[in-house]
């Protein structure tokens, strides 16, 4: 385990949360095995703990449109290019599990034109970088040209919005300097 802050900013004892986030942490804990240090991180601020995850979990579980697989590779590309440590490796790990796949994550980090991906998620990632980098610049045509390959409003919704939140969880976590978990580097490998 590291010896390494978790954050810049002093975390929570766990005993002095409140009950619904000790418990989500703990829910957590019991399902991954240790305690991500962005939950440890945003209990530092109980009601932004809240809204941050309750609109992470609407986007993030969803089990419409867009595979979770898709929704994760989502999240790593556009945290590679907005240079977030802490998302690029924990999601990473998570979408090595979800697309079952252990070379996918660090392809999509590192150059997403070279990874091996099927022409949908070639699709997914360009948009979510056009989004990430270029939002004011999207264009009615850019939208119809991804519903020309197949993408719903709804799909396509979800991938800006996913960009979106995590545009916002990047610089959160990279201001506050929260680091990965040490777990997260060697999972689904």
């Amino acid at each position: 385990m590291s010896e390494h802050p978790i954050s810049r900013f002093d975390v929570p004892d766990l005993d002095d949360l409140p009950d619904d986030i000790r418990d989500t942490i703990l829910g957590v804990q019991m399902k991954a095995g240790f305690v991500p240090n962005v939950f440890l991180a945003f209990a530092r601020r109980p009601a932004e703990f809240r809204a941050f995850f309750a609109f992470h979990d609407a986007l993030m579980e969803s089990d419409e449109g867009l595979s979770k697989a898709e929704r994760e590779m989502i999240v790593v590309a556009t945290s590679a290019e907005n240079q977030c440590l802490y998302c690029v490796v924990s999601h990473g790990a998570i979408l090595r599990i979800r697309a079952k796949n252990p070379l996918i994550a660090d392809q999509v980090a590192t150059n997403p034109v070279k990874a091996d991906l099927t022409d949908r998620e070639r699709h997914i990632v360009d948009f979510a970088l056009m989004v990430a980098n270029d939002s004011a610049d999207i264009t009615d045509d850019d939208l119809a040209d991804m519903r020309d390959k197949g993408f719903t409003d709804d799909e396509i919704w979800d991938i800006g919005a996913i960009t979106s939140l995590f545009a916002l969880s990047n610089r959160y976590a990279n201001f506050a300097g929260i680091r990965p978990n040490d777990e997260f580097y060697a999972m689904a490998r």
